[in-house]
């Protein structure tokens, strides 16, 4: 089985529903497996640190799971229209690949959630891809031949897997979001078993 990471931040589960749906789309394409992955939140608060291992859900990210995987899906929530600090803060962190190369040639997708509609799903998606694109990565998007890309009133974009959460938080992914999160995944994993 190849692996293909599902990183992702979550603050209130709405991204971590959509990392699972990719999950389970990369795990439809025979011979792949997703490894879910999470980052730490950033504190504020200087020299605060969190434990090595998260209370819930999945455990957190280190380089050499970007290192081994043959593809990637990158999740965050928005933040004013960018990804939220604690995805980016991992990224960051992430030079020593760059400078080897380890992550060029590789697929990856991006997703996010947001509260409002017009919250920047798309300008946080883009958000995400740059640093990627600065790997080498081969990003890919959703393309409209998936039905549900062009009758969605909710998320779903082009760019990537998307979720319209509400202002609390508590919206349920819809049937169009979800079929699109699984579309990526499997789209993700399709490509990754190309070039192997």
């Amino acid at each position: 089985m190849a692996d293909i990471l599902v990183l992702y931040y979550s603050r209130h589960g709405a991204t971590e529903k959509i990392a699972q749906l990719i999950a389970r789309g990369i795990e439809e394409v025979n011979g792949m497996h997703a490894r879910i992955r999470t980052v730490p939140p950033v504190s504020t608060v200087c020299e605060a640190i969190e434990d090595d291992i998260p209370q819930a859900g999945a455990p957190y990210v280190n380089h050499d799971d970007l290192q081994d995987c043959i593809g990637l899906a990158l999740g965050s929530p928005t933040r004013f229209g960018n990804m939220a600090a604690p995805l980016k803060y991992f990224i960051d962190s992430t030079s020593p690949l760059w400078l080897s190369g380890s992550l060029a040639g590789k697929p990856a997708v991006v997703f996010t959630s947001t509260s409002s509609l017009h919250g920047g799903q798309e300008s946080t998606l883009l958000s995400m891809m740059l640093p990627l694109f600065h790997h080498g990565m081969i990003l890919l998007g959703l393309p409209y031949s998936e039905a549900d890309l062009r009758h969605t009133t909710s998320g779903g974009t082009p760019y990537g897997a998307s979720h319209l959460a509400g202002t609390e938080g508590n919206k349920a992914l819809s049937d169009e979001e979800k079929r699109l999160s699984i579309a990526s995944g499997k789209r993700l994993a399709e490509l990754a078993v190309k070039l192997m």
